[in-house]
């Protein structure tokens, strides 16, 4: 018992001791200090859980533990930069994602023949090109001026920062390895004129500037361009780049571009998922994110506007989400041919994904459009991509 009255003594007597420490040593915790009690990383692993453990199913665990983990990057190797990048890239043991294909693949690809299937989509008729088993494919026409390099499948080595060369231009843009495939499926050539209608921050509009075509597109994008494309290009008169509202690009430029690229805003997953700022799971961004599949709706209607006949367009989202990737694609489809007499055709984007299957992790069966999924010995994405192609 004396004991047990000792040590009340003992414990009242220390923390008594606040009293006597200095006011300007005294740490209060402030209200606005305190963690959040439901920051928005957990509020968008709660909504992932929910809906992609439905919709991925038994592949949902494995893309889960990815996205949770560090994500993998390539190297966009700038064609402006004036130093040896290319020797110092594949000296570290980097290769180009284009040089390690699936020979498979190419020999399918040889076939110049082009099959056309009718596909159902939600009560809507879909041309696609078919069919890779069938050895019927598209010509499949890859840039050779985009090159981007990533370490060897399984190898998490990460990239040095890029230094400027003599010219003050870095020498490559690291970005994840799978944002450089909407870019590559766009098919960019010579004398397109494109329309890369939401540019910032610019990884993929760099990506496109390397096939030194025209791109259409406020201050960040601006600042990437100055690092890595020389000023003589920049300030050409066919280089626009531009703030104006993309949802109303249709009616400002219509039947124009022979290639656009519509990579919409969404719920970024990966970002979502590990970083608290600039959160759209954020509660008070609720209704930012419940509006996100009509403003991608309103995007690619824009782009479909602004392409012209017999132009393709790309719609891509670094999301899983299929109601802001298939259902906005398939929407699309229906509201331009229902209400501006436009007919698209479904662009089969499968002799890529067989070529690249060695670098990256495709979603099996996709119904519609293609995607890269996380996975840990491959750990980019997630990338959704689709290219239609204007009829009329």
């Amino acid at each position: 018992m004396a004991l047990f009255m000792d040590t009340r003594l003992l414990l009242r007597k220390v923390k008594d001791l606040r009293f006597f420490t200095p006011r300007r040593n005294r740490v209060k915790t402030k209200w606005a200090a305190t963690p959040t009690k439901h920051p928005p990383t957990s509020l968008s692993l709660q909504h992932f859980d929910a809906t992609y453990s439905v919709q991925l199913g038994q592949l949902w665990p494995s893309v889960r533990a990815a996205m949770l983990s560090e994500r993998k990057y390539g190297a966009l190797l700038n064609n402006f930069s004036h130093d040896a990048i290319l020797a110092e890239l594949e000296a570290q043991g980097c290769r180009n994602l284009l040089s390690d294909t699936d020979t498979k693949a190419h020999l399918c690809l040889e076939q110049e023949s082009e099959v056309v299937a009718g596909v159902e989509y939600s009560g809507v008729s879909i041309s696609k090109t078919s069919d890779i088993d069938g050895h019927k494919l598209s010509a499949l026409h890859l840039s050779p001026h985009i090159k981007c390099f990533v370490f060897p499948r399984g190898d998490i080595t990460r990239f040095k920062p890029a230094r400027p060369d003599v010219c003050g231009l870095l020498g490559y843009y690291l970005m994840d390895a799978a944002s450089v495939l909407p870019c590559l499926a766009l098919d960019v050539r010579e004398g397109h004129n494109v329309l890369d209608l939401c540019a910032a921050p610019g990884g993929k509009t760099l990506a496109l500037l390397q096939t030194q075509s025209v791109v259409s597109r406020t201050l960040r994008l601006r600042r990437v361009l100055n690092s890595y494309i020389p000023k003589s290009l920049l300030t050409d008169q066919n280089l626009r780049i531009t703030s104006f509202d993309g949802t109303k690009w249709g009616d400002f430029e219509r039947n124009t571009f022979d290639r656009v690229l519509v990579d919409v805003p969404c719920t970024t997953d990966r970002h979502s998922l590990t970083e608290d700022e600039n959160n759209i799971f954020s509660k008070s961004r609720t209704s930012e994110r419940r509006r996100l599949p009509q403003l991608q709706l309103e995007l690619l209607m824009a782009g479909i506007a602004a392409a012209c006949p017999g132009g393709e367009i790309l719609y891509s989202t670094c999301t899983l989400s299929q109601i802001q990737n298939q259902s906005v694609v398939e929407q699309a489809v229906y509201v331009a041919r229902e209400n501006h007499g436009i007919n698209l055709q479904v662009v089969d984007l499968r002799p890529l994904t067989h070529m690249l299957r060695k670098t990256f992790h495709f979603a099996p069966d996709l119904h519609l459009g293609e995607m890269v999924i996380p996975h840990l010995a491959a750990n980019f994405g997630p990338i959704y991509m689709c290219k239609l192609r204007r009829l009329s």
